[in-house]
């Protein structure tokens, strides 16, 4: 998945994944990408949640070797 900045989060778990990736997607132009990386599975509900409240797109989701990823544009 092509992006501009990467938030490797794996091993961390909820809220710090979505406290990190809001802060990451604050200092982010608009239209710039992040994919970030997840081992909590309560990411997958809290990634597209946290898009959803701030308006930030999330491109993708997928399920890969043990954890998750997202796409999310800012």
């Amino acid at each position: 998945m092509l992006h501009d900045h990467h938030l490797d989060a794996k091993g961390t778990l909820c809220p710090i994944p979505v406290i990190k990736a809001k802060k990451l997607l604050a200092k982010m132009s608009n239209g710039q990408k992040l994919l970030i990386e997840t081992t909590d599975p309560v990411a997958q509900i809290d990634i597209p949640h946290m898009c959803q409240q701030f308006g930030f797109k999330l491109l993708a989701a997928a399920e890969v070797a043990g954890g998750h990823s997202f796409l999310v544009q800012k």
